[in-house]
């Protein structure tokens, strides 16, 4: 009884370590061009269609526009331009996307996080005082705040799934270039998931998390909450 204990427990074991693989597995094929079409598509790929490799043309891992200063004059003062695998379809299984992020004088990127994915974010142009927090990750590391101020050429990296922004310390505009490790990184503003659900979070809740009055609360849920988030 006890050796067939150990077999099945090492056949489980076994199972799952593949099973971990085969989700994060290297592509069997050069690309998959992401197609809405499933009339004139060759494969399903993670959610997306492939085009058929035959109708695949050079347009397809290409894109433009991340030369243009997009307009900054929101609630955060920042603007983040997207190519993700939506917006250039050759980016579909290979797990990357990128963005430019604009800052207007002062203008702040929301604390946010990216659930599938993790973030190197490079200066282009001005100041930006940047951060994120730990999760609960032991006694003398829980939540923990780690911010560094960048400049022109300074690289900073934000782990997978933590909570981060960027601030624009200046009084002239900032450019930032953004790399993720995922084709589709997703994008939650903490302050719009919470005061900003469809439908509305329970203030009593919200109250009793944040150690407030439910009138601030209230107050809270009833402002615009939009991101900040554009195609090129």
């Amino acid at each position: 009884m006890v050796l067939k204990s150990f077999v099945l427990t090492i056949a489980i074991m076994v199972l799952v370590t593949s099973m971990s693989y085969a989700s994060n597995s290297i592509p069997l094929q050069d690309f998959c061009v992401a197609i809405n079409d499933p009339n004139n598509s060759h494969v399903s790929m993670n959610g997306k269609f492939c085009k058929n490799p035959k109708d695949v043309t050079a347009d397809d891992f290409f894109i433009s526009g991340l030369n243009i200063a997009a307009n900054t004059s929101n609630q955060f003062g920042s603007v983040i331009t997207a190519v993700y695998v939506d917006s250039l379809p050759g980016l579909n299984t290979l797990g990357l996307a990128f963005s430019r992020i604009d800052y207007g004088p002062y203008g702040l990127n929301p604390p946010h996080i990216n659930p599938r994915a993790s973030e190197i974010l490079v200066v282009h142009e001005g100041t930006l005082y940047v951060g994120f927090v730990l999760s609960n990750s032991g006694p003398n590391m829980k939540n923990k705040l780690f911010t560094k101020i960048l400049h022109p050429g300074d690289v900073f990296v934000f782990p997978i799934g933590l909570i981060h922004f960027q601030f624009n310390m200046g009084k002239t505009r900032a450019v930032a270039f953004a790399g993720f490790s995922s084709q589709n990184p997703g994008l939650i503003f903490n302050a719009n998931a919470l005061f900003g659900s469809h439908p509305l979070l329970n203030d009593g809740i919200l109250a009793k998390a944040f150690q407030v009055n439910k009138k601030i609360v209230d107050y809270l849920q009833s402002q615009s909450w939009s991101d900040n988030v554009r195609l090129p």
